[in-house]
């Protein structure tokens, strides 16, 4: 299996530290709001990648952390500090918006096929392990106080920049326009570990410290979160291309001053997903969020089959056109399997062998979802019995995770809509139509006409199933 690795910039071949076993690490949610579907990319892409892992005979342990404390704009003491950003708009504490956002984060991976990591980590409970890492950076030399805070000093590290190519200039005068310069720092690029002097005196989580009461910088929480739970060698580390710089960086900068020797082999970058006018935020246009899509008619599955026809390291334009493209496309691919369902007939297995090596080699080739799931439609073109076509999409839907052979039992089941009264199937048609061009008004009006008539609307992954009450 090759990967690219943003560290050497080339597909590597993957080989982990431990033979037959896989520790992988997840930066996970910062939860002061809703993921929106541009997060939520990253985090079905990292879940192919378990999946895969998993299937091809690895032991996974995957850990994740919650962001509930010390995650602001910039990696200095600049921006807003986000989770005190959501406990003032909702009128809430901090922890009660981080127990609620985690919760919806959660919910939104259960309905798009997200497994849960093996361990999952608040950073408020890792404050005792945050404190004795940056004492014992203190101690190695590499980090240092001023004006209250902790500093890591990117001076004494041969090489800071480890996921671009930044020349002796750009190391002196620092990495952004724009951001206040902090006059504490020994250098530009030097990073905060702890907190005590801060613009945000209304910070409501603080803890004692020997540098006194405060709270932990955000990357600091990665670190020590996949060291306590990975141990000293991590195998390969997963997030969004955004957070390679500065996020990653400091990580590999500090968690190497701490153990002494490399720490991660492989890191896998997801790209972002963008709306037609730019990069997709919580802030800009509408908030495109799971629930969203539900109510705009959408199976959250029909965005996972989405993300999975585009690499993961291509950036993917998000409409309402292209969804609808790919929920046209995922609905033909369960009426394909429709009719293999209850076939009888002999398993073919140097067939099953042969296709199965299609779909491996796609995504043994980085990942390759898209050309995996050509060789999913190679398999129900195939000239072989349905018994091993059936066998086939199962397996390779253990993978991809789109529910495939459900939606074609729960479509079998459905098909008796054919007896539908004309005057239901006219409104059924003419909502339809309204749904196309985006009237989601009209939409729901012509719902709730087919409600009054006695029927029940229900969307479903393979489209509108409307039946008698």
């Amino acid at each position: 299996m090759k990967l690219y690795n943003t560290l050497t910039r080339s597909k590597d071949e993957f080989v982990p530290n431990e033979a037959g076993r896989v520790s992988m690490y997840t930066c996970g949610p910062t939860v002061y709001h809703y993921a929106h579907i541009g997060n939520l990319r990253s985090y079905i892409m990292e879940d192919i990648l378990e999946r895969y892992l998993a299937y091809s005979g690895y032991e996974v342990n995957r850990v994740m952390n919650i962001t509930d404390v010390g995650h602001l704009t910039s990696d200095g003491d600049e921006g807003d500090d986000k989770m005190l950003k959501g406990a003032k708009r909702e009128h809430k504490t901090v922890m009660e918006i981080a127990k609620f956002y985690t919760d919806a984060f959660f919910a939104d991976c259960e309905k798009l096929n997200i497994k849960k990591p093996n361990t999952v980590v608040p950073a408020t409970s890792y404050i005792d392990e945050f404190i004795r890492v940056v004492s014992a950076l203190i101690e190695k030399g590499y980090a240092y106080e001023a004006g209250g805070n902790i500093y890591f000093d990117t001076s004494k590290l041969e090489k800071y920049y480890v996921f671009n190519d930044f020349d002796e200039e750009d190391l002196a005068v620092g990495v952004r326009e724009g951001v206040e310069a902090d006059s504490n720092k020994k250098n530009k690029t030097d990073f905060v570990l702890w907190f005590t002097k801060s613009k945000f005196d209304d910070q409501e989580l603080k803890w004692d410290s020997p540098w006194g009461v405060g709270y932990p910088g955000w990357h600091i929480e990665c670190s020590c979160i996949s060291m306590k739970n990975n141990g000293e060698y991590l195998d390969i580390h997963c997030g969004g291309i955004d957070n390679a710089f500065p996020h990653h960086t400091n990580e590999i900068a500090q968690s190497e001053a701490y153990l002494g020797h490399k720490w991660c082999n492989n890191w896998f970058h997801v790209h972002h997903l963008n709306t037609e006018g730019g990069k997709m935020s919580k802030s800009k246009g509408e908030f495109l969020t799971v629930s969203l899509l539900e109510q705009k008619g959408y199976d959250p599955i029909v965005y996972r089959f989405f993300c999975l026809n585009s690499h993961y390291r291509k950036g993917l334009v998000f409409s309402y056109d292209n969804l609808d493209n790919a929920a046209a496309a995922y609905n033909k691919l369960v009426a394909k399997i429709v009719p293999l369902l209850g076939c009888e007939g002999e398993m073919d297995e140097a067939a099953f062998a042969s296709l199965k090596k299609n779909f491996t080699d796609a995504m043994d080739n980085d990942l390759n979802t898209s050309l995996g799931i050509t060789a999913l439609y190679d398999v129900l073109k195939a000239d072989i019995s349905a018994k091993t076509k059936l066998a086939l999409v199962e397996d390779f839907d253990s993978v991809l995770k789109v529910n495939l052979v459900a939606a074609a039992k729960k479509l079998q089941a459905g098909s008796a809509g054919d007896d539908l009264p004309e005057e239901i199937k006219t409104l059924a048609e003419q909502r339809k139509a309204a749904r196309k061009e985006k009237n989601f008004a009209l939409a729901d009006e012509l719902r709730d006409k087919i409600v009054a008539f006695g029927y029940s609307v229900e969307e479903t992954r393979q489209g509108t199933v409307i039946k008698k009450i």
